[in-house]
């Protein structure tokens, strides 16, 4: 049976086709349609595959754990950045091992379409000394997911999955088995000696786990995924992985004169590698993010092979590569340019008319019109493009839940008015721990929980603190005398600023909510009423 998929939604028909039980994941683009595509399947329905969006990437490495713990399949989904959440519980995953399969997807982001870094998730993977797993096509990350939850139980390692935004969001026919696999029965296979990791039981999986390199290497070069080709000029071979590899096809439509060596499965297989630098006068790596291979290159091969790259110039050494730069890089003519249009008029990113932030924003920089050494500390969110005109609002964005925490330390370096703008759905997950920090310090902040009862930015998702956060905040240990909540809308300006103001005068922390739906999800839900009340 053939599916026109996004390579997202193949990963997510793969992995339910492999006898998936759960999947844990918070959206990030460009992951977010995994998750959604599994949400959605009628047989994850019919399965009760869990489904539910956790409440950060760490939560869901963890949960996953428990899951495999007893003897299921789990996959976890996140972009680049959810690896440096989940770090602790994946690097530890290797220690424990796993029971049933455990498949962690990383999606990195070259060229920071939504993102803050370029980072590379492939070095975790070789950090925590996993099999990682680089699929080049669509097809290839249908097959290979399956695979990778065989692997993952057949070495009681997690794999990691490794794709970009190109593979991630476009589509292909992929060809998808008529029967998907049973999920795994629940067992009680684990040994605990493996998953209590004192110091005598996490030594001895070190070395273990260590021991297992060569194995997990070996597999890689026999792997069909990792493929030879010949050529005939053997003046340069190219070593090119993931999407990168079909960005070299498409320079060569017929044959590629030039041996390749296309990598999807790591560690590295030195044996392949050396076979081509044995027959090559040089070696171009054509590789997406990070020259991760191109690295590992110079510590193989030869003093006297020729390594090209993104670090010698041959390409980009930041941002996404294109079928054009590798044909630069090639020596190949360009290819047909097409010129930008001089009439199409710039028209850079915008809070959605009618959003809630907006008005947040206004009534803000409106009080601190008073306060000209104000500074105020935003997050990750729809609301970072305060930042921009026309409200100029915010003066630092860093990580999930950096507001609050960036503020109580300006605070206790002396700054003041220090305030935080953070959103709901990154408040739960990451903004409540720093919270907590301020309230056990009474840091004198004003902390602004912009609520728009959904995590808006990557489509609308469910938020898991929404109708919690007056009770989350007052478990916390905020004062009910300063825990305000207000509906930001234009007519009711006179009462957030008013009271804005005076949580900025007193000294001490203070939390104020404005609380009014997405205009997108509203939207959504008015279309839906409508539906439903149509065919009543």
């Amino acid at each position: 049976m053939k599916k026109l998929l996004l390579g997202d939604e193949a990963i997510a028909q793969g992995a339910l086709d492999a006898g998936l039980s759960g999947v844990y994941a918070y959206p990030g683009t460009p992951s977010t349609e995994i998750t959604e595509y599994i949400q959605g399947s009628p047989l994850a329905q019919q399965r009760k595959v869990h489904s539910k969006w956790c409440t950060n990437e760490k939560t869901a490495m963890e949960t996953a754990l428990g899951m495999s713990y007893m003897g299921k399949r789990a996959l976890v989904c996140m972009k680049h950045v959810g690896m440096n959440v989940c770090a602790d519980p994946f690097v530890n995953a290797a220690m424990t091992g796993t029971n049933g399969g455990i498949v962690v997807v990383a999606a990195d982001d070259p060229s920071m379409h939504s993102s803050q870094d370029e980072q590379d998730s492939r070095f975790y993977g070789k950090f925590a000394m996993l099999p990682i797993f680089e699929p080049s096509s669509q097809q290839e990350a249908y097959d290979m997911i399956g695979e990778a939850f065989d692997y993952s139980e057949k070495e009681h390692l997690p794999v990691l999955m490794r794709i970009t935004t190109r593979m991630a969001h476009s589509r292909a026919v992929v060809e998808v088995k008529e029967t998907p696999r049973e999920q795994n029965a629940l067992n009680y296979d684990s040994v605990a000696a493996n998953w209590v990791l004192l110091p005598v039981n996490a030594r001895r999986r070190n070395d273990y786990v260590t021991a297992q390199q060569q194995h997990l290497e070996d597999d890689a070069a026999a792997s069909v995924h990792n493929e030879f080709f010949e050529g005939q000029d053997h003046t340069m071979g190219i070593i090119a992985s993931g999407i990168a590899y079909n960005y070299v096809r498409e320079c060569y439509p017929k044959d590629c004169p030039f041996p390749i060596l296309k990598i999807t499965r790591y560690p590295l297989p030195k044996a392949m590698v050396r076979k081509m630098t044995e027959e090559c006068d040089s070696v171009l790596v054509v590789e997406e993010g990070q020259p991760v291979i191109e690295e590992a290159l110079r510590g193989i091969m030869p003093g006297n092979t020729i390594v090209k790259g993104r670090l010698t110039g041959e390409l980009p050494r930041t941002g996404e590569l294109s079928p054009d730069c590798v044909r630069q890089a090639l020596g190949l003519p360009a290819g047909e340019g097409y010129d930008a249009c001089a009439d199409v008029v710039g028209r850079p990113p915008a809070l959605c008319k009618g959003c809630g932030h907006r008005d947040v924003y206004t009534a803000l920089n409106q009080v601190l019109l008073d306060y000209p050494n104000a500074r105020v500390f935003g997050d990750i969110g729809c609301y970072t493009l305060g930042f921009l005109p026309p409200f100029h609002a915010i003066h630092s964005c860093v990580d999930m839940g950096a507001s609050i925490t960036m503020a109580k330390g300006a605070a206790d370096a002396g700054q003041w008015p220090a305030v935080a703008v953070i959103g709901d759905s990154t408040f739960t997950h990451s903004g409540m721990t720093g919270l907590l920090d301020a309230v056990n310090e009474d840091a004198n902040i004003t902390v602004i929980i912009s609520d728009n009862l959904t995590t808006a930015m990557t489509g609308g998702q469910d938020s898991a603190g929404t109708n919690k956060f007056e009770a989350i905040c007052r478990g916390l240990g905020v004062s009910d005398e300063h825990l305000r909540v207000v509906v930001p809308m234009p007519k009711n300006m006179p009462e957030i600023t008013a009271i804005i103001r005076e949580e900025i005068e007193y000294r001490g922390l203070s939390v104020i909510i404005p609380r009014r739906e997405c205009m997108q999800t509203l939207q959504r839900h008015l279309k839906q009423k409508k539906a439903k009340e149509a065919k009543q």
